[in-house]
């Protein structure tokens, strides 16, 4: 029998139910995960992967500008030694960023009879300990400078000895030549030099005595390493022992060696003031050099900013009548130049001073001992060298290479590409060694 109002509920009651079923399944479908899309996935990965391996390509370049305007600004917040220490730490284990572009050809010169190509340099105090050359090499440097070295390791002075005059982008320190001594630091050269004189042997198929006897005392193409030698506090004042036994155990393994008889931050190197005793000393030192057999390293002397023109008159002569093979101009300075900016009053601090107030006392001491000597001694130009025009105005005074160090403590590790890529705009297509002693021809 038909029953309207039956009909009606049993239709709603359907309905009712086939919504739940809708819902129902709408819901399972909901919460059941998709299969991924491989396209997706593709384009998810190879983004990933490329800002990443861009990333790091960005971090590790020394040029990168998150160097000299992060990461250094953040050191330099650090006590001005630790963020030495760290920053040594850091390229000691592979840590640092590299330069990857190539030296521009007009920047190569010739030193000693070994190609370098390019003429700037690190100075000598950065790596007392020659822990990190690897990692300062990688920066682009031409040449790199390590120690200085003394016979017995020493502590030097006591802490606080470092200090930072911001205003002038200029550092005071009292080191003290402290270092880990001529056996310790000779071990890590050695052990260096042999690892990879070993590892290029195989790649080049020749036997590690014949490679060790024709490649740079670096183990780098066109790169040099210098070994920078001290005295001990507790030598006497006139001696010159303490150089030789350097040279004799550290020289085999140098490219050239640097006699520092100019550190004003040890009192016992009468060499720097009196001529009798400088003259002794290099005379026992290329003595000795002379004597060495198979390889004898090229010797620098390494003079302060401080002497007057009678005095740089003597040391040229003597470097001439001793055919010393370089001469480093200059070293720290005891004075404080006028014009540094100080509201610190950090100035009054004993020490060495180095960075921007150094330059011009440096730049005339270049000046004169290229005139002096006639050209005829290459001249290493140090002193307050920031920029590639001040490189530049040290390579027409006479330097047939430069070195840094202050100025990349507080612009980070991409000075050195941005004074080459400089100097390569300054000279306009000419080449570093046509302007070397240009103003001595004027």
């Amino acid at each position: 029998m038909y029953k309207p109002g039956f009909s009606r509920i049993t239709a709603r009651v359907q309905s009712a139910s086939t919504l739940r079923c809708v819902r129902s399944f709408g819901s399972n479908t909901a919460q059941k995960p998709q299969p991924p899309s491989l396209l997706r996935n593709i384009i998810w990965t190879t983004t990933t992967a490329t800002v990443a391996g861009l990333g790091y390509l960005y971090v590790t370049d020394a040029s990168a500008g998150v160097h000299k305007y992060v990461t250094t600004p953040v050191v330099r917040l650090l006590d001005p030694e630790d963020a030495h220490n760290l920053s040594i730490g850091a390229l000691k284990h592979g840590l640092g960023p590299v330069d990857r572009k190539s030296d521009d050809p007009l920047l190569e010169i010739e030193l000693w009879g070994k190609k370098v190509s390019n003429p700037v340099g690190l100075a000598a105090g950065f790596d007392k300990n020659a822990e990190a050359v690897d990692g300062l090499f990688g920066l682009g440097f031409g040449l790199v400078e390590v120690g200085s070295i003394t016979p017995v390791a020493q502590e030097g002075n006591p802490r606080q000895r470092l200090f930072r005059i911001d205003e002038s982008d200029a550092v005071i320190n009292r080191m003290g030549l402290n270092n880990d001594g001529v056996q310790v630091c000779g071990d890590r050269i050695r052990s260096r030099f042999w690892r990879l004189v070993a590892s290029q042997s195989k790649q080049k198929g020749e036997t590690v005595a014949s490679l060790a006897s024709t490649m740079n005392r670096s183990a780098c193409a066109n790169q040099l390493l210098g070994v920078n030698l001290g005295k001990n506090k507790s030598s006497p004042n006139d001696s010159y022992e303490d150089y030789v036994y350097g040279l004799l155990n550290l020289g085999p393994y140098a490219d050239y060696v640097v006699v520092n008889v100019s550190c004003p931050n040890v009192k016992n190197i009468a060499a720097s003031s009196d001529i009798g005793v400088l003259e002794s000393t290099i005379a026992e030192v290329v003595r000795a050099r002379n004597k060495m057999p198979n390889y004898r390293p090229p010797v620098v002397l390494k003079i302060g900013p401080d002497n007057n023109n009678d005095q740089l008159k003597l040391i040229a002569q003597l470097a001439l009548d001793y055919r010393i093979d370089g001469i480093i101009t200059a070293n720290t300075t005891r004075s404080r130049p006028e014009g540094l900016v100080d509201s610190q009053d950090i100035a009054k601090e004993e020490g060495g001073l180095s960075g921007r107030p150094l330059r011009d006392m440096a730049l005339a001491t270049t000046r004169e001992i290229y005139r002096l000597t006639n050209g005829r001694i290459p001249i290493i130009g140090c002193g307050g060298i920031s920029s590639a025009a001040d490189a530049l105005a040290f390579a027409k005074a006479g330097a047939t290479c430069v070195q840094i160090y202050t100025s990349m403590t507080y612009d980070g590790p991409g000075k050195v590409r941005e004074i080459k890529d400089g100097l390569v705009d300054l000279l306009k297509g000419r080449k570093w060694t046509d302007v070397v002693g240009e103003d001595a021809r004027k």
